[in-house]
Formats: structure tokens, sequence, C-alpha cells
């Protein structure tokens, strides 16, 4: 069985229906929406899907920077005020 990732669930039924009201039913919550009860999609709100891609820009930033800090490169000193 698929766990359901959201706190909030609406029915493709449900959701074809009124959207705008499985919307602000939800307010800041994602919704899973659900086909025979098994989630088919999630609705992200606009601000959760935004702080999404921030923290996987952020996530894939500090790979780079850990794999520049393990390479056998030697680091360029720069100040501050040159970049």
């Amino acid at each position: 069985m698929q766990t359901i990732q959201a706190n909030v669930t609406a029915s493709i039924s449900e959701l074809k229906k009124s959207p705008a009201q499985v919307i602000k039913q939800a307010g800041d919550e994602v919704v899973a929406i659900l086909s025979h009860n098994v989630p088919s999609a999630y609705l992200v709100p606009s601000a959760v899907y935004e702080g999404m891609v921030e923290m996987m820009e952020d996530y894939k930033l500090i790979k780079e920077v850990k794999t520049a800090l393990n390479s056998k490169e030697k680091p360029i000193k720069v100040k501050f005020d040159e970049l």
C-alpha cells in the first residue's frame, strides 16, 4: 500500500467538480489527489513549491561545495570585495 504524503486529500472527482473549493479547504496544506484511494498527484500551494525549489537548489549547491572541498585542487584565495 502506498503512503499518502499529505494531511489533506481529495478525489479526482472532487477536484474536477470544484478545484477552487479544494484549494480553499486545503489552505496552506498540500493536497493528495486520490484515484481509487491511491495518490495519483499532489496539489502543492505556490509558497510550498517555491520553498521546495529553494531547498533543492541549496542541496545542489551543498553537493557542489562538498565536491570542491574534497577535490585535490588547491583553493584560490580572493577577497570578498574582489567577487
